[in-house]
């Protein structure tokens, strides 16, 4: 059995759990939350307050889905009832961030601002304090799409291993590399 499939999922109070036709449903305080089981080897039923993922046969592909669909719907309970908050930092001289609303505006020693506009799910909030790094604070009850926002945001301006200027997620540590030597003569 697998290690992280066989756990069952604990539902904290305010959190309801519904599954209609392979689809699962996760209602808590921070929202709602979807999610599709598509393989028909995995089951997942709910036991008074613990949700329970089984799966059919001990296959390697099927093992596979046990443990994914049990992480996925394990991330949706945690995200409706605590909410999820990824910190980034931008680090370079004249490198700004600031957030109007949905609109997260970044500049990055480009030519051009960058706009970028946030789905409503995610809350968006940028800090500059003076002689601080900026800081873009993201939230939001859904794992995934936070986490494909970062991903997003980070493409911009990787930080690189000179200086390391860019942006990185708050204790992120960059490996540093030496610049060029003097010439020997």
């Amino acid at each position: 059995m697998s290690r992280i499939g066989k756990l069952p999922i604990e539902l904290p109070a305010g959190v309801t759990v519904d599954i209609k036709d392979n689809i699962v449903t996760v209602k808590g305080p921070k929202g709602e939350l979807k999610q599709e089981v598509k393989s028909d080897k995995v089951a997942v039923a709910v036991e008074g307050s613990q949700v329970k993922v089984t799966r059919a046969n001990d296959d390697r592909p099927t093992r596979a889905q046990h443990g994914l669909y049990r992480a996925l719907i394990h991330n949706m309970v945690v995200g409706v009832s605590e909410g999820f908050k990824k910190e980034m930092e931008i680090v370079g001289v004249g490198y700004r961030a600031t957030s109007k609303g949905q609109v997260l505006e970044l500049a990055l020693g480009y030519s051009h601002a960058i706009y970028l506009k946030m789905p409503p799910e995610v809350k968006v909030n940028a800090v500059s304090e003076r002689n601080k790094n900026p800081l873009i604070t993201l939230e939001s009850a859904d794992k995934q799409l936070l986490g494909q926002i970062c991903a997003k945001i980070r493409t911009f301006r990787k930080p690189e291993p000179y200086k390391g200027k860019g942006i990185k997620f708050v204790g992120e540590i960059i490996r540093r590399k030496s610049g060029k030597t003097a010439a020997a003569k």
